[in-house]
């Protein structure tokens, strides 16, 4: 269903972000996560503008729930036609924003001749936000890594971003490691590679006008904090989606917001009208269960709590009444 939200031009200032994750942020992680957090931007996985171009049930590949908002779209590809046609329904859907991937080191990715690898091809990223930009109203920002293989210079880094900027770009998500193309897996290009802090923060003093947000290693509210006295915005991933329970304190401590109790039962209840629907709609409960596992963790019996929940909510007919039990147990236990 296309969202009747309105269209804006206006970047807005979103100071903390759960980065886009293949396999994981899907709609039904996003719903549960905004029970946690009402303010932080959420991203979907990456869609590619291909297959958008091409699919016979975009519904599926563009769908969110109004509760998601503020969200922002993540497109990869190097076509600049495809991608403006991708952001027009993006606009039209209703997303916040849009995001162009040059930041995934993953082959597969790397033979489709789009995410990091562009980082070594700057007049067809330039040429894909203006196009972009020309095709639709909302903010477009881009996520990149400092550098790939060889192309991993100060200098190099900032010609990329200027580049980027003076063709239309809003936001700079930069996770502060180079790109190895060859030689490293998506995970190890998420570790092995070092953190490089210091070289975003060289960035964003050399172009203080332009936000900044830093990715990578980013594991705890402190860590966002600290991040924040630098930069314009921190992004989590990984940390977010394994421990989802140290994170619900964002709103009060980042945003300013009064703070709400919220217990791991009170986060499953308010997930479950969602988890119903789902159902009605043909859904199955092991969608959402299994981004609530994560929840259960540090606590007695977490273990035990965790697989009774994989157990029973991977049936092809499980049951709301699963969510309920579980999430009255957490409750007897004071959690």
């Amino acid at each position: 269903m296309i969202s009747n939200s309105p269209k804006t031009n206006e970047i807005a200032n979103y100071k903390l972000s759960i980065a886009p994750m293949m396999d994981c942020t899907d709609r039904h992680f996003r719903v549960f996560m905004r029970q946690i957090t009402k303010q932080s931007l959420l991203y979907t996985e990456m869609i590619v503008a291909q297959a958008l171009h091409y699919s016979k049930n975009r519904n599926k590949l563009l769908d969110f729930d109004e509760i998601e908002h503020p969200i922002s779209i993540q497109l990869g590809g190097d076509n600049p036609k495809l991608l403006a046609e991708a952001a027009q329904m993006a606009e039209d859907w209703g997303y916040d924003e849009i995001n162009l991937n040059i930041g995934c080191p993953s082959p597969k990715v790397k033979s489709g001749n789009f995410g990091a690898c562009l980082m070594g091809k700057p007049k067809i990223v330039a040429s894909c936000i203006e196009e972009m930009k020309k095709s639709c109203n909302i903010p477009i920002t881009v996520k990149h890594r400092l550098g790939i293989d060889n192309l991993d210079t100060d200098d190099y880094l900032m010609q990329f971003v200027d580049s980027c900027s003076i063709a239309g770009a809003e936001r700079f998500i930069i996770h502060a490691r180079k790109a190895w193309l060859n030689g490293l897996n998506p995970k190890e290009n998420r570790t092995i590679p070092p953190l490089q802090y210091e070289r975003v923060e060289r960035l964003k003093n050399n172009r203080p006008e332009l936000i900044i947000e830093l990715n990578g290693g980013i594991n705890t509210i402190n860590d966002c904090i600290k991040t924040l006295k630098v930069f314009d915005g921190a992004m989590v991933g990984r940390a977010a989606y394994s421990h989802p329970f140290i994170w619900t304190k964002i709103d009060s401590t980042i945003y300013g917001q009064k703070e709400e109790y919220l217990s791991r039962s009170k986060i499953i209840i308010k997930t479950i009208p969602f988890a119903q629907k789902h159902l009605e709609n043909d859904g199955r409960l092991w969608h959402i269960a299994k981004h609530i596992l994560n929840l259960i963790e540090n606590i007695p019996n977490a273990k035990k709590l965790r697989q009774e929940l994989s157990e029973k909510c991977q049936h092809n007919k499980a049951e709301i009444s699963i969510l309920k039990k579980i999430a009255q147990q957490l409750e007897d236990a004071g959690h």
